[in-house]
């Protein structure tokens, strides 16, 4: 009868330790600002997503989308793929992916606005279903917002279980004037995404890519 007791005792401890597979995958949705003379920037971008295609694994989720007037719209992304699991699919994915990038770049025009919170919305929105373990938005910009008339954006980002991450945040020239419009504009963005539940890094030093991934 003991026995027959720890037997039942060792399967129910079994039981509850073979519960659901803890989901790995990376979501991760980069943000291009294409507005006015940034949009120069962009060839920068393209060392970001070699890096990203690098590193990323089977499952992970990359999109990438650009930043203009009004960005809360699927038209705006570029590009999206979730690798597979066999490598030479992953691989053709990867030079699919990078080569609708480079066309992309190479042809870009700017925009007049920049609805950077949009765009943040669409991401979120997008990587909600796409169901990753962990995700990522990346903001290529200099995080200066302008708003076409008549655009309203003053909702709040849902992000736990994420992190913001931005990219390249160059100065402007009134911030060579006045260095506290640049410190402003950061600290805006780093409250907006604190708020919501989600995670702020800045990376300027684009050397240093590998710091993207550790929060």
């Amino acid at each position: 009868m003991k026995k027959r007791l720890m037997i039942c005792c060792l399967a129910i401890l079994l039981l509850a330790g073979c519960g659901e597979p803890q989901n790995r995958a990376k979501g991760v949705y980069m943000l291009l600002d294409t507005s006015g003379t940034y949009a120069l920037e962009l060839k920068k971008a393209q060392n970001i997503l070699n890096y990203l295609l690098g590193t990323l694994q089977p499952k992970d989720t990359l999109v990438v989308a650009r930043i203009d007037t009004g960005s809360f719209s699927e038209k705006d992304i570029i590009a999206k793929v979730t690798f597979d699991t066999r490598p030479s699919v992953a691989n053709n994915q990867k030079r699919a992916f990078k080569g609708t990038l480079d066309a992309f770049i190479g042809s870009v025009k700017s925009s007049r606005y920049t609805d950077i919170s949009g765009g943040m919305l669409q991401a979120i929105e997008y990587l909600n279903e796409a169901g990753s373990g962990t995700n990522y938005i990346l903001i290529f910009s200099d995080l200066k917002e302008e708003l076409k008339k008549g655009f309203v954006r003053d909702v709040p980002f849902e992000l736990d279980n994420y992190y913001v991450v931005a990219l390249n945040v160059t100065k402007l020239r009134a911030d060579n004037v006045d260095p506290k419009k640049y410190m402003g504009r950061v600290t805006q963005w780093q409250g907006k995404v604190e708020e919501g539940g989600g995670q702020w890094k800045v990376i300027n030093d684009l050397e240093r890519l590998e710091n993207l991934f550790v929060m």
